[in-house]
């Protein structure tokens, strides 16, 4: 155990951002999105918590789903910095909010570093521009934190907001001038309610980001939440007596479903008298809805902000964004318009809060477009869904140079492959062979097989699936690339 006090960045990754939908989905969640300069939320994220001298690993927590996404994230980073802390991925098999999140974490700290161990925790969707002021607010918290202090951080507000939570704040302390006491949270108000915290002084926007020890945070559970952090030990036994790599803590399926899905806000910050809330003025964006993305882009002299391409005749103050084709617009105002290839969204901007109820209609409805885009990112490459019916899809898969599918089945669907650009090497049952451009096989359900891309170039094949149930979910795997065997139920 180490001797100094260590600091842990913990990166919160879990949500799916449905209010970015049609851009966000459930397999591809807003904290992937690119910004105007090219890098995503969750690499800015990862960027700030390195930016510590003291930090030599940072822990992620994230489905498990969306494992390998981070790392690949992660990775594309490593050439920017001087030093490259470990990365520890705690990975949840369902979604059960930020208590369960943070008091696993806790525990896992506190059995690596100790109970005097330094917690950071950072949700993955925040933009902060200033890293310089960001790192000073940080050591402002570390020093409350030292106090034995849950540390919350709160936004000086620049709006009357309704989108976020508040935070009404005390006197603030005698030697600590820029933190306050937590007088109380305040869930997302109404409009009159947040026009009366902004001219308020003793408000805070609720940033959701928190500083402590980790004994300290498990503490105070054990005290106000003793439900939670039982289920959560109970979930931290079960999944250590599971086999997991020393990077990659996979948390125990039937323990961590039984924890209750509520936020760290409802179990503890609410109840407990040890909070304080450090005031903080740099410049902070939670890019949670369509209208959060606008502002990060320039709009033109009729306040139109347009990503891609379009045409607009006496339009004004629309937020146009068009992945593939034109949009034109005659007599339009204050709309919201997203365009991807298997989705369109026109909303009103001021309804930009609401696309969340959209996209809970959508899941109910099990529409696909609730999940995943047309063309979604694997770990070895991607694939298009080019059609769908109810006993057959076709796809278009991409397979990078030198990477490889896992070796799997399918039980209730068979697949031909034809090669159109690039050489396949094919394990098909008990036979092994080279499929070249033009050339196409035929892989029976309940088949044992691997399609392999071994040359510096991609390979390109189309795919039809045919058979009584072709979800993605009909695969058995054997042998895997990357790590996704763990994974399987």
């Amino acid at each position: 155990m180490q001797t100094h006090q260590p600091l842990i960045p913990v990166i919160l990754s879990g949500g799916t951002g449905s209010r970015l939908w049609p851009v966000s989905r459930e397999s591809h969640p807003k904290p992937f999105m690119p910004l105007p300069d090219g890098q995503s939320l969750l690499q800015k994220t990862f960027l700030r918590a390195c930016h510590f001298p003291k930090v030599d690993e940072i822990i992620t927590l994230t489905n498990q789903s969306y494992y390998l996404k981070h790392k690949a994230e992660y990775e594309k980073t490593a050439s920017t910095l001087h030093h490259l802390p470990a990365c520890r991925y705690l990975l949840e098999p369902c979604s059960r909010n930020t208590a369960p999140a943070i008091a696993m974490a806790a525990l896992t700290i506190s059995e690596a570093y100790g109970l005097d161990a330094m917690m950071l925790v950072l949700p993955a969707d925040h933009l902060i521009t200033n890293t310089a002021a960001f790192v000073t607010h940080c050591e402002h918290a570390f020093l409350l934190a030292n106090m034995n202090k849950l540390v919350t951080f709160g936004i000086t507000p620049t709006k009357a907001e309704t989108g976020f939570g508040y935070i009404e704040c005390g006197d603030a302390y005698p030697d600590h001038p820029y933190a306050h006491p937590v007088l109380r949270f305040v869930e997302k108000p109404n409009v009159d309610l947040a026009k009366t915290f902004f001219a308020s002084p003793n408000y805070r926007w609720n940033a959701g980001m928190f500083c402590f020890k980790a004994g300290v945070l498990l503490a105070e559970l054990a005290h106000y939440a003793p439900d939670l952090l039982t289920a959560a030990t109970t979930c931290f036994t079960a999944t250590h007596a599971n086999k997991n790599d020393g990077d990659v803590l996979a948390f125990d399926a039937a323990s961590f479903s039984s924890l209750a899905d509520i936020s760290i806000d409802y179990a503890l910050m609410e109840k407990s008298n040890d909070i304080a809330v450090l005031t903080c003025d740099f410049d902070w964006q939670d890019i949670g809805s369509w209208e959060a993305y606008k502002n990060l882009h320039p709009a033109d002299e009729n306040g139109n902000t347009v990503l891609g391409e379009a045409i607009l005749i006496d339009s004004n103050n629309n937020f146009i964004q068009s992945e593939n084709r034109i949009i034109a617009g005659i007599g339009i105002e204050n709309l919201a318009i997203i365009d991807t290839p298997d989705a369109l969204l026109i909303a009103t901007r001021d309804r930009a809060q609401d696309v969340k109820q959209l996209v809970q209609t959508l899941k109910q409805n099990a529409h696909e477009s609730y999940l995943n885009h047309r063309t979604v990112i694997r770990p070895w490459g991607s694939y298009t869904v080019l059609e769908e019916g109810p006993c057959f899809k076709i796809k278009r898969i991409v397979v990078n140079p030198n990477q490889s599918l896992s070796l799997q089945l399918h039980q209730h669907r068979s697949e031909h492959w034809i090669v159109v650009e690039g050489a396949a090497e094919v394990i098909n049952g008990d036979k092994t062979y080279t499929l070249k451009t033009n050339e196409s096989t035929f892989v029976p359900k309940e088949t044992q097989h691997r399609l392999s891309n071994s040359s510096d170039t991609p390979l390109v094949i189309i795919e039809v699936q045919a058979g009584s149930y072709v979800g993605e979910d009909d695969i058995v795997r054997f042998e895997d690339t990357y790590g996704r065997l763990q994974f399987q139920s």
